[in-house]
């Protein structure tokens, strides 16, 4: 008999579900039953949006999003009151919205050193914060924050992304610390994922797949991730297969953090 994750008559938020790593996350929990709330910065009509609906509409599962600015409390708190009036419920939070905000350390101004903070690492904070009260009442109440392998080794010019990665890990362990054994908080590092954003980092080279071959060998597994593994990874831990789980950040990278040197 095939081992199966059944997440049915769970409630799950995805934030940043429109694209990337949020589409695949919320595919993959609607796949396991899961009724999803999802929201992105993408208006209702959008083409991303018009495609999660599409996507997630095959599992005939029941889906709620709203446009959202991750960085606006006041947002978040009408998305979430507007969840616990549609499902009356919040089992899974997927904490994902984020972007890649690279610059210099010396050329980064407070405008963007500020922007980032605000929707890199208070945004997770600041959502986790609100569906606590909720959380707390599932039997397997489980917050799911997405950092990045920027959070583990870094490279030149990402910054000040890299730095509110690596307090994202610092986010999870005061979590699992402070609100367990009600909550477990876990935290996905992924490394290449195919996505919007690694093409855009790779077209800011001047020869792009030149770049694009040249990480790709140093991946001991020879390929990129999907939005999909992401996805999955995330099912398993929201299931009762890890209720032992909490505290720690996964580095989801295909092997490439093994490597001493790039050469």
């Amino acid at each position: 008999m095939a081992l199966e994750i059944d997440l049915q008559g769970k409630v799950a938020i995805v934030t940043g579900a429109s694209s990337g790593i949020g589409f695949g996350i919320a595919t993959m929990l609607a796949k396991a039953g899961c009724h999803l709330a999802t929201f992105a910065i993408d208006d209702k009509n959008s083409d991303n949006v018009k495609e999660l609906n599409t996507k997630l509409g095959e599992f005939e599962i029941p889906h709620f999003y709203q446009k959202v600015d991750v960085t606006k409390v006041d947002e978040l708190k009408q998305f979430v009151n507007n969840v616990i009036e549609k499902f009356n419920q919040i089992d899974i939070l997927v904490s994902n919205a984020g972007a890649n905000i690279f610059e210099k350390p010396e050329e980064c101004s407070q405008e963007k050193w500020q922007q980032n903070i605000d929707l890199n690492l208070a945004s997770h904070w600041n959502l986790s914060k609100l569906c606590k009260p909720y959380l707390s009442k599932s039997d397997n109440g489980t917050i799911i924050i997405m950092s990045s392998n920027h959070a583990f080794a870094t490279l030149k010019n990402c910054f000040p992304y890299n730095v509110t990665k690596t307090a994202l890990n610092g986010l999870v362990k005061t979590l699992a610390l402070d609100w367990g054994s009600e909550i477990r908080t876990v935290g996905i590092a992924p490394g290449f994922i195919d996505n919007k954003n690694a093409e855009n980092w790779f077209n800011s080279f001047e020869n792009p797949e030149e770049k694009r071959k040249k990480i790709l060998e140093i991946h001991p597994v020879k390929r990129f991730g999907a939005p999909e593994e992401i996805g999955a990874f995330c099912v398993f831990l929201a299931s009762d297969f890890a209720k032992f789980i909490t505290g720690v950040t996964y580095l989801v990278d295909g092997g490439r953090s093994t490597i001493m040197q790039d050469v």
